[in-house]
């Protein structure tokens, strides 16, 4: 239990156990684009022993500026686009098929 948060919820380090068991199982890896979380996603995966068999890479765009030097991202992409939402995450996951799509197995 996290006491910190006062529920049920699983520590952020299960979580990533979990993550990292079931894309080593499935074979498949993972990029990450973080924001607000500032690298906590990235730094909890790569805590896992043996994360280079499923971590490609990640980046922490924190800001329009880091978006538009990391991603390309414009003006017009971001228009009335909030960081916190499915959209925006939809819109930085294609910004690079390559990296999206993690190393070839």
């Amino acid at each position: 239990m996290n006491e910190a948060l006062g529920s049920d919820l699983p520590s952020l380090a299960v979580l990533a156990e979990r993550v990292g068991a079931s894309l080593r199982r499935r074979r498949e890896s993972v990029a990450v684009v973080e924001s607000s979380a500032g690298g906590l996603v990235s730094a909890s995966l790569l805590a896992i022993p043996g994360a280079s068999a499923f971590y490609f890479g990640g980046a922490v765009v924190y800001s329009r500026r880091a978006g538009r030097a990391l991603l390309g991202l414009t003006a017009a992409d971001l228009r009335g686009m909030r960081g916190e939402t499915e959209p925006y995450a939809l819109l930085v996951a294609g910004r690079d098929d390559h990296c999206a799509a993690g190393p070839p197995h």
